[in-house]
């Protein structure tokens, strides 16, 4: 069992870019990993390999249009980005909720 500490290795395929995942998704996923390694050549593909790992976690990241919600925000390279954000090989992608309060 991968612990909040532990990278998860990525399968074979697209570039390798490790993921780092808000400790909100963490709660709704306990057996995630805080860094994951996906292979993933775009935002989009990296949310399709979330969600193969721990189902449904798409979409609590993604709404119907399809685009990431706006409770949601991913950073690649401390860009902003969108679901047709390109991944280079060794990229940080980090997936932040949104905190709000008064």
């Amino acid at each position: 069992m991968a612990t909040a500490t532990n990278l998860a290795p990525a399968p074979s395929g697209a570039p390798a870019v490790t993921v780092i995942l808000a400790p909100a998704l963490l709660n709704l996923f306990p057996e995630a990993p805080r860094r994951v390694e996906l292979n993933a050549s775009t935002v989009d593909e990296m949310m399709d390999q979330l969600n193969e790992r721990w189902p449904g976690m798409r979409d609590r990241l993604c709404d119907s249009r399809p685009s990431i919600r706006r409770h949601i925000n991913v950073f690649v390279a401390g860009t902003r980005a969108k679901l047709d954000t390109a991944l280079k090989p060794g990229s940080e992608v980090y997936v932040l909720t949104a905190v709000s309060g008064g």
